[in-house]
């Protein structure tokens, strides 16, 4: 089984790693008080909340390589990096959270192959008596309708550093809309992974998306 990651998408990789960890108590900070935060700081496997950290985490670190190999369909390299995520401490939940997630940037083909995927390694590992920490459920409801809209609308203007406007919205206003209540909305308003630990994901998979790697460095520093 192949174990090395391709020299451009791990280029990529560090970069997103480097300016999270330049972002220092600047970006810790900006995740403390995100609308998606502001009931408990994200919950973890032995249920005690993680405070934002000023490095990354090797469970951080392991999430990188699962978003870019889930975006990028090679379900090869994304089973050892299910596998050494797991063995980081990811929980089931923090990485069923990043590869729900991935829909709104791969597409749903990407998303539900890469679950199945996750299923598939978890039941093998049942098998081999390992058991994995589940995780947790969001610590709330999620809002819905114009009020999911409007805390989707708080949760990008807050990573963005404004609010997102232009001609673009003016022309597909329905775009605007499908981000603020699906990926801003009901994505990020789940806090059952912390609003830092939600721009990893997004770097890994724009990395690996045709197109947007020269994008995906700018992302992960609007969080900061």
């Amino acid at each position: 089984m192949r174990n090395t990651t391709p020299a451009k998408t791990m280029q990529q990789l560090m970069c997103a790693a480097g300016l999270v960890l330049m972002a220092g108590e600047s970006s810790a900070q900006s995740t403390a008080t995100s609308p998606a935060a502001t009931s408990a700081q994200a919950c973890t496997a032995n249920g005690k909340s993680q405070a934002p950290s000023q490095v990354l985490s090797a469970q951080q670190q392991a999430i990188l390589p699962i978003a870019a190999f889930a975006a990028a369909g090679d379900m090869e390299r994304l089973t050892s990096s299910l596998q050494a995520g797991l063995e980081a401490g990811l929980s089931i939940s923090d990485i069923r959270e990043v590869l729900v997630q991935l829909y709104a940037y791969a597409g749903f083909p990407r998303s539900l192959n890469a679950l199945n995927t996750f299923m598939q390694l978890l039941h093998q590992r049942e098998k081999s008596g390992i058991v994995d920490a589940p995780g947790c459920a969001p610590s709330r409801a999620i809002a819905q309708g114009d009020a999911l809209r409007a805390a989707g609308r708080a949760n990008q203007t807050q990573l963005a550093g404004a609010p997102v406007q232009g001609p673009l919205f003016d022309f597909a206003p329905a775009i605007g809309e499908y981000l603020q209540s699906h990926l801003f909305g009901a994505i990020f308003e789940r806090d059952n992974l912390d609003g830092h630990s939600r721009e990893l994901p997004t770097v890994g998979m724009l990395s690996a998306l045709a197109g947007a790697p020269n994008r995906s460095c700018n992302r992960i520093s609007a969080s900061a």
